[in-house]
C-alpha cells in the first residue's frame, strides 16, 4: 500500500467582543506653591475615590477592582523665552487604574473622570474575562487542528490517495523540520484603542474586537 508523509500547518483566527476594560488615569496639579498643589490633587483624588467606591462591586457588572498610588510631588524650574529661569513649579500627581466588567458602566465612569479638570485619562485596554479567554483559546486551537486536517486531506486527494491519519501535532516550529516557517503562536491581540465620541448626555465608547489567533504544525500519513 502506497503511503506518503504530509506535513502542514493549520491556522485559525477569531474575533470576540470584549467583556472587560482596564482604564488608567492620572490626577495632576501644578503651581508655584507646593502645599496648594498637594491639596488640590488630594481633593481631586478624594472625589475620584468616591466615584469609584460608589460603583464598586467585586461580583456584579461594574467596577470590580480599582487602585491609586500615593500622591507624589516633584519640582522643576522652567526657562523663559529669553533664557532666564522662571519660578519653581511644583507638580503633585497620582496615577490610578480601574477594572470594569460589564461595559454598560464604562461611559458613565469615563464621563465622571473627564468632568474633573485635574484628571487625564491615559488609556483604555479591552480584554476578555479569564473564563472567556480560556474558552476562546480552546476554540481557536481546535479550529487550527481541523484546518490542518483539511489541508492534509486535500493534498492527499490531489495525488490520488484517500484517508489521512495524524502521527504528530506540535506548536509551530517544534516538529524539527529545517527551514519550517513558524506561524502565529496562540495569542490574544488586545486592542487598546478607545473610540470616543462626544454626544448629548455623555460619551459613546466603541471597543474594537479582541483578536485570537493560533497555529499548529501537523504530520500525517496518507494512504
Amino acid at each position: 500500500m502506497t503511503e506518503t508523509i504530509i506535513t502542514v500547518q493549520g491556522t485559525a483566527r477569531a474575533e470576540y467582543a470584549p467583556e472587560r476594560s482596564i482604564l488608567t488615569f492620572t490626577i495632576a496639579a501644578d503651581g508655584p506653591d507646593r502645599a496648594d498643589a498637594v491639596d488640590r490633587a488630594t481633593a481631586a483624588l478624594d472625589r475620584i475615590s468616591a466615584v469609584m467606591t460608589e460603583r464598586y462591586d467585586a461580583q456584579a457588572g461594574s467596577i470590580t477592582a480599582w487602585s491609586a498610588d500615593r500622591v507624589s510631588v516633584t519640582a522643576q524650574r522652567p526657562w523663559t523665552n529669553d533664557g532666564t529661569p522662571a519660578a519653581i513649579v511644583h507638580r503633585a500627581a497620582v496615577t490610578g487604574r480601574a477594572t470594569v466588567t460589564g461595559l454598560d458602566t464604562l461611559p458613565e465612569l469615563v464621563e465622571a473622570l473627564a468632568a474633573e479638570d485635574l484628571v487625564t485619562i491615559d488609556g483604555l485596554e479591552w480584554s476578555l474575562t479569564e473564563g472567556r479567554r480560556t474558552s476562546a483559546l480552546t476554540e481557536v486551537r481546535s479550529r487550527a487542528v481541523k484546518d490542518a486536517v483539511t489541508k492534509a486531506t486535500v493534498y492527499a486527494q490531489s495525488i490520488g490517495l484517500g484517508s489521512v491519519s495524524a502521527i504528530a501535532l506540535a506548536d509551530p516550529g517544534m516538529l524539527g523540520d529545517p527551514g519550517a516557517i513558524v506561524g502565529p503562536q496562540p495569542r490574544l491581540e488586545k486592542v487598546a484603542m478607545m473610540a470616543m465620541e462626544a454626544r448629548s448626555g455623555g460619551f459613546s465608547l466603541r471597543p474594537e474586537p479582541i483578536v485570537v489567533e493560533s497555529a499548529v504544525d501537523a504530520r500525517f500519513v496518507a494512504r
